[in-house]
């Protein structure tokens, strides 16, 4: 059997798992006995019936898109299943740079995503039992929760730094680049010591400008991302570009660190970025973590239609999880459909940078 027949059949599979997930996460955000009270209130002002009128992945499109302002502000038990309430309850930010943050509840999602993620890194570069630097944001962010949860399922211990990436946007907002730096200068510091301190890290996460940032402070000090003792990198953010890729694998890491990137947020969860082909030219490919969640690339005037493979389009986020249901989210950045890949047999997104509407009003802060 060829290569593309056998990812032709794995994707359909995958569409027939993904219908089917669908079916049992709308049965249960939409049941009187699961739901929670956010969706079993909008259910009574649709004009279809979820439980009986969804029946498979593309039935998401009857509903109306996904309003972040939603999760803007309390009270967030709104948003919990009834059969999670009397859970421990985690409560992650995501934005929030000016006005009220946007908020999701979560109870174990975090956990179940990055441990989906971790059996997809390469354990001779991310060595089971090692530690890990979380060179990200801190506070009320996933991300320090999840690194520090992937370290551990791994077996290993996760370090972590002081970090507000809302002060830098602020910072940069205001024109203070110098502060930026400073700013910038300070998270290096507490990565610098933690490094040095004999705490045998040889995994990281870590964004492009941070690991750029660390990799030069290094550079100044004689030493370098492999000679410091790291092995594996997942790196995120959006200044991961094809141009900042090439340059990161070739004059900050060398032959012998290997770095993979993820795309993700608060309410997706992790995208894997596709495994590094040379022929590629270091083109950067992201597969959403499905049936979990689900990223199309839609016509900029029409969110209900997928655009051509190649062709350029907006990023469309479907989250389906029993903790958080969204059918169908317009985010902030765009990119390019790629066709499935034998290790993600679904569409995936290329070239992801902000929305091209949006994107002169962006600050990228640490990002």
């Amino acid at each position: 059997m060829s290569t593309v027949s056998s990812i032709a059949d794995a994707a359909k599979a995958r569409k027939d798992e993904l219908d089917q997930h669908t079916r049992e996460i709308v049965q249960w955000h939409f049941s009187d006995e699961t739901g929670c009270d956010f969706w079993l209130e909008k259910k009574k002002g649709y004009d279809f019936d979820p439980l009986t009128d969804v029946n498979c992945f593309e039935d998401l499109k009857k509903f109306p898109l996904f309003e972040d302002d939603w999760l803007r502000g309390g009270p967030m038990r709104r948003w919990v299943p009834k059969p999670y309430q009397d859970k421990p309850i985690y409560v992650f930010e995501t934005g929030g740079t000016t006005g009220i943050p946007k908020s999701r509840v979560v109870v174990e999602d975090h956990w179940i995503d990055y441990e989906m993620f971790s059996e997809t890194l390469p354990d001779e570069k991310f060595p089971r039992g090692a530690n890990w630097l979380m060179l990200g944001p801190s506070g009320p962010r996933r991300l320090r929760l999840a690194v520090e949860h992937l370290a551990q399922h791994r077996g290993g211990i996760s370090f972590c730094v002081d970090l507000d990436p809302r002060w830098v946007v602020k910072l940069l907002k205001k024109g203070k680049v110098e502060e930026a730096k400073e700013y910038s200068n300070h998270v290096i510091d507490q990565a610098m010591a933690i490094i040095g301190a004999g705490n045998e890290i040889q995994c990281m996460f870590t964004t492009p400008k941070l690991l750029e940032a660390l990799a030069m402070r290094l550079l100044d000090e004689g030493s370098s991302i492999e000679e410091a003792g790291i092995k594996g990198i997942f790196c995120g953010g959006t200044e991961f570009t094809q141009q900042w890729n090439r340059f990161a694998c070739e004059e900050l890491l060398g032959p012998n660190v290997y770095m993979t990137p993820t795309y993700g947020n608060t309410l997706m969860g992790l995208a894997c970025g596709k495994p590094f082909d040379p022929a590629d030219e270091y083109k950067v490919t992201y597969y959403a973590p499905q049936p979990r969640a689900v990223v199309e690339v839609v016509d900029f005037d029409d969110h209900k239609q997928v655009v051509d493979y190649n062709a350029t389009g907006r990023v469309k986020l479907y989250t389906l999880t029993k903790e958080l249901f969204v059918p169908g989210f317009l985010e902030r950045d765009e990119g390019e459909r790629e066709e499935p890949h034998e290790k993600y047999p679904w569409d995936g997104v290329s070239g992801v940078r902000p929305y091209h509407v949006f994107a002169k009003n962006t600050t990228v802060g640490v990002y």
